[in-house]
């Protein structure tokens, strides 16, 4: 696979071989194996290495050879899974939301998340990195009506949740460290079988930060039949004093050095105006046959749009389609933040794979736009364009 960069006057080319190895013990357990060194093919400099440095150059980067661990059963007692975090919400999604571990092109962290059940207790935790001290979240919900009246017949209809999310700021390039906290209240007021309807509000803050706070209320309703899984959600925000819902999300790792606009702060310490916005949010997935994970759907989408009163519009969307009997996948990505503004920060992406003869077989064309940390915590802008091919041996 040959993969072209180009950032600030010099072009950089790597093939890159990437062995796999997936064991899937069954329901309860699975992982995934991979390492994928990129090897130079041109440019890089005087003194440039046989293999990209940028890539391994930190205790973080072996996480990656990690690309999916999974023990438990989903939605059991005790589930925890490891690898990339893609588009990762944590609970109700008032402090994470859309979040992706490994938006910095030169960072490449094996996360982790755990969820726990127990009586009316319901957890989830989270690390962006399991091998430094980077973000680490938790948030503990308590079903109400199980403490009052003994277990429901419909367990979460009336729920309080409390988050707390704090980014250390201790990997590869460091960032300043920021912790935000959050209380949910949930009702749901609608429940048939294959959907439900409910509402939310919630107050959330940085803690040791006075007026820094947030406030936000809404409805949601979600679907799931055995070929469409749809999930929508419509929020009211105040924002104040430098605190925002939302506050780790897809951007997170670039704007944790350098946030869109003309300010050239880190998130943690770049002002954001008081004021109010419009939050909507629509998952959508559908498959003919059968609705499985993202492997099985042929089409998975997704996008998020909020609106601020002073002009501010933030965008996220993807969208991921498979076409002609699975041989053929089309995916798309698109991020765009502080639209409205001087200085916005876009970034898209696209990959389609073609598979072929019997689907063991497959070509890959890739390529996008990227943001790259520098030492210095400012952003270089680059491109990256790759094709290549690949085979699938599974037994």
């Amino acid at each position: 696979m040959l993969l072209p960069r180009h950032g600030a006057g010099r072009d950089e080319g790597f093939a890159q071989v990437e062995p796999t190895l997936v064991i899937d013990g069954g329901e309860a357990f699975g992982i995934n194996l991979g390492a994928p060194p990129r090897l130079r093919a041109w440019g890089g400099g005087e003194g440039a290495g046989l293999v990209r440095k940028e890539d391994w150059d930190s205790v973080s980067d072996v996480g990656q050879v990690v690309r999916a661990l999974r023990l438990g059963v989903d939605g059991g007692p005790l589930f925890a899974a490891v690898g990339q975090l893609d588009t990762y919400t944590l609970l109700s999604g008032h402090l994470v939301r859309r979040y992706t571990n490994r938006g910095n092109p030169d960072y490449h962290p094996a996360g982790a998340f755990l969820t726990a059940t127990s009586g009316p207790l319901h957890v989830e935790a989270f690390a962006s990195d399991v091998l430094a001290a980077r973000l680490t979240g938790v948030e503990v919900e308590l079903d109400v009506q199980h403490i009052f009246f003994g277990r429901p017949r419909k367990p979460q209809r009336y729920t309080l949740a409390l988050s707390v999310v704090r980014d250390w700021g201790r990997a590869e390039v460091r960032a300043p460290s920021v912790t935000l906290a959050h209380l949910d209240a949930t009702a749901v007021l609608l429940s048939r079988r294959g959907y439900e309807v409910h509402a939310f509000a919630g107050w959330g803050g940085r803690p040791g930060e006075g007026g820094a706070w947030g406030a936000v209320a809404g409805v949601g309703a979600d679907a799931v039949q055995p070929t469409l899984q749809l999930a929508l959600r419509l929020e009211a925000r105040r924002q104040n004093g430098g605190f925002r819902q939302g506050f780790f999300g897809p951007d997170y790792e670039l704007a944790r050095f350098q946030v869109p606009g003309t300010s050239g702060l880190p998130l943690a310490r770049a002002p954001f105006r008081d004021g109010y916005s419009a939050f909507g949010e629509a998952l959508l997935g559908w498959d003919a046959v059968w609705l499985g994970d993202v492997l099985q759907r042929h089409l998975d989408f997704s996008l998020a749009i909020e609106a601020f009163n002073w002009g501010r519009v933030d965008l996220d969307g993807r969208v991921a389609a498979q076409l002609f009997n699975r041989n053929l996948e089309v995916a798309v990505k698109g991020l765009a933040l502080g639209m409205g503004e001087p200085d916005p920060r876009y970034l898209a992406s696209a990959e389609v794979r073609w598979r072929f003869l019997g689907g063991r077989f497959y070509a890959l064309c890739q390529g996008g736009t990227l943001l790259v940390p520098t030492a210095e915590g400012t952003l270089r802008t680059g491109a990256f364009a790759s094709v290549g091919m690949g085979v699938d041996n599974a037994r």
